[in-house]
């Protein structure tokens, strides 16, 4: 038996129970408009809709950007362990896209952006959230203009498995260890690509063989 089945044995032997966002989400608010222009490379850290989408994955301790705080006159924050879900894209697949913050410093959080405030495992929320089940439960809040949005009320009805916290973190780092695998894998075949295009590309210029000023037949 693995350590993850003794942990479910022990914590809930009647099985995992499923329950609705809105009943674990102690908070929820939405973020204040950071503008592109706004974005400076020191300040305060802070985080755009559109960064969820494209810079982070399950989890960031540390911001791309930066903002002077005294020039936003709305300011909303997020803390160490809030999901944060960005509530607009321009495809149903990325509508809801969430990540957990994990640092140790408050961040500022832009417009379109919603913050939920919990007492669980914010990697395993994050990870439970990115599932194609969850996936597929965001997109049935959506809005169709010329992007689409969701809103909170339809965030708050994604429901998840919600283990016990000591199965929350077993899966948490089981999870941790392939992502981290998976980057390692990524880096290796990055670097197996770059190996790739050098020789084709040395290998089909003939250089070597035409020095001598001959021509190929």
């Amino acid at each position: 038996m693995s350590k993850i089945e003794e942990l479910i044995q022990q914590y809930c032997p009647q099985g995992v129970e499923f329950v609705k966002l809105k009943d674990i989400g102690i908070l929820w608010y939405r973020g204040a408009g950071i503008k592109k222009d706004e974005i400076t490379t020191d300040g305060i850290p802070c985080i755009r809709y559109g960064e969820i989408h494209t810079r982070y994955s399950i989890w960031f301790d540390e911001c791309v950007s930066h903002t002077d705080e005294n020039k936003q006159a709305t300011k909303k924050y997020a803390e160490c362990g809030d999901i944060l879900f960005a509530i607009t894209s321009e495809d149903i697949p990325m509508i809801g896209n969430s990540v957990a913050y994990i640092g140790k410093e408050k961040i500022l959080v832009g417009g379109d952006i919603v913050v939920m405030r919990h007492k669980q495992n914010p990697k395993y929320l994050s990870y439970a959230l990115s599932t194609v089940d969850a996936v597929k439960q965001k997109g049935k809040g959506k809005v169709k203009s010329k992007v689409v949005h969701t809103s909170v009320p339809s965030l708050q009805e994604i429901e998840i498995p919600l283990p016990p916290l000591p199965v929350q973190e077993e899966i948490v780092r089981i999870l941790d260890a392939f992502t981290e695998l998976q980057a390692e894998l990524q880096a290796e075949l990055q670097a197996r690509q770059l190996q790739y295009q050098f020789y084709r590309d040395n290998l089909l210029s003939f250089n070597n063989l035409n020095k001598g000023g001959g021509k190929m037949k």
